[in-house]
């Protein structure tokens, strides 16, 4: 087994993290800070929503079948499903950007329990989708690199996060469209 070398691991981990910052930065400004893109295509704009809660929905998916997989032993399988999830996460990451151009930040006007709720559930997902993006290159960086022990280790923390800004954003879609009057 090759030794790993912790100089250059050292600079991928900064590198991981760096790049990490820099979407969050990115993120904040254009979802809170750049002016929205004019649009004559309202029906596309109006359909991303959806479009990003089916990928949401999807990448939970991915990854509670690359669970099974990797349980069963099946590592082909589980590194091929473990990619689609990467796949879709960064496809909704381009839908989403494109979403908060054209339309801008969706307030939400519910009262009462639902809007306690809505705000719990956000600020976690917010949160936690800031975690998720470090974890989610490091984990695969391991196992690129073939580090499975710390691969495995890192993916225990990396694997519920995951699924829970991914669950997570199909209830915020459900809140915004169903329960925000």
């Amino acid at each position: 087994m090759m030794q790993p070398n912790f100089q250059s691991e050292k600079k991928s981990i900064l590198s991981i993290l760096t790049l990490s910052a820099v979407v969050f930065a990115f993120l904040v400004w254009w979802i809170y800070a750049k002016e929205t893109g004019g649009t004559t295509n309202r029906e596309m704009v109006d359909l991303l929503p959806y479009v990003n809660s089916f990928l949401n929905a999807l990448t939970s998916i991915f990854l509670l079948v690359g669970l099974k997989a990797i349980r069963s032993g099946n590592r082909e399988l589980h590194k091929k499903i473990m990619l689609g999830a990467g796949s879709l996460s960064a496809t909704f990451l381009i839908s989403y950007l494109l979403y908060h151009h054209y339309h801008g930040d969706t307030k939400f006007i519910g009262t009462g329990w639902v809007r306690y709720s809505y705000f719990a559930i956000l600020i976690s997902h917010i949160l936690l989708s800031m975690a998720q993006v470090p974890l989610i290159l490091f984990t695969f960086y391991l196992a690129f690199k073939k580090r499975w022990n710390l691969h495995r280790k890192v993916a225990k923390v990396t694997f519920p996060i995951w699924l829970y800004v991914s669950v997570t954003g199909v209830i915020i879609f459900i809140y915004l469209k169903f329960l925000n009057h």
